[in-house]
């Protein structure tokens, strides 16, 4: 469907920043989808951006009606598998299953399926079937030393299933290779796999040492001269002699001054009465 110049700028500007903030903040992505919507509900690039827009905001089932919508409009299968995720966020895992059942899989690219994958090795532990999960995941993209762009989230689901079930040396395995293809750290399979081998991070300071330094902050000039064993009006007094000391200076080298002046002005007046 075309639109109108200055409405197509108008949809296009909402549309971009969705596409720029849904990570970051989704909720206002989600936002911008609704103007967008507002002006060309029946544009099918428009009803796929807000369903995933819902989607990052969970808001599955307005979520699911957009991709459903987009999809009439398009008849691409594309969406198929974050659909089924929709239906695993409303908590209907058995119609995703059903769903990567269907002869739309088929039709999906291998990303598309290992998505699919992946949402029905979801769907089967929240069924409580972990094992059937696990077995899910086994397949040629699993099993590939070559690096994709589902890589990283395929070991890593596997790896997390695998620790699910209680094969720890397993999953430290698969973590292990998640980190390998997990290069711009899209996961935390280093800390999964730091946690299994019993490595904890702490701050350089200790809890004690930073109670301390709390302490030593908040002392008042009292509580320190306590601590050094002199009274604080010692150091008051001790300035006090030390200013008047310095006044005293101050004045006395007016003195001089004053002396040196008269003398030189006398001088002067001297000087001018023989020139005279």
């Amino acid at each position: 469907m075309s639109l109108p110049k200055t409405l197509a700028e108008d949809v296009a500007r909402n549309l971009v920043m969705v596409a720029k903030l849904i990570d970051e903040d989704p909720e206002q992505a989600y936002a911008y989808s609704r103007i967008a919507l507002r002006l060309a509900s029946r544009v099918a690039a428009v009803r796929e951006a807000a369903g995933f827009a819902a989607y990052a905001t969970q808001k599955y089932s307005e979520a699911l009606a957009e991709f459903r919508a987009s999809r009439r409009m398009t008849g691409s299968v594309d969406l198929w598998p974050v659909m089924a995720d929709c239906e695993r966020g409303l908590g209907r895992p058995e119609r995703a299953m059903a769903m990567a059942g269907e002869p739309e899989v088929q039709k999906l690219d291998k990303a598309g399926q290992v998505e699919m994958r992946l949402v029905a090795a979801g769907a089967r532990r929240d069924m409580g079937q972990i094992d059937a999960a696990i077995v899910t995941l086994q397949s040629n993209e699993l099993a590939s030393n070559s690096v994709q762009p589902w890589t990283a989230r395929l070991r890593y689901a596997y790896a997390d299933a695998l620790l699910s079930a209680g094969r720890e040396d397993e999953a430290r395995e698969w973590f292990a290779k998640t980190i390998e293809a997990d290069k711009d750290g899209s996961t935390d399979a280093s800390d999964r796999l730091a946690e299994l081998d019993g490595v904890e991070f702490v701050d350089a300071m200790t809890d004690d040492e930073a109670q301390d330094e709390v302490q030593v902050q908040a002392e008042t000039p009292a509580e320190a001269a306590i601590e050094t064993g002199t009274r604080p009006s010692d150091d008051v007094d001790a300035d006090a002699d030390a200013d008047i000391e310095f006044h005293a200076d101050i004045e006395a080298d007016e003195d001089v001054d004053t002396d040196t002046d008269t003398d030189t002005d006398t001088d002067a007046d001297g000087d001018g009465d023989d020139k005279r």
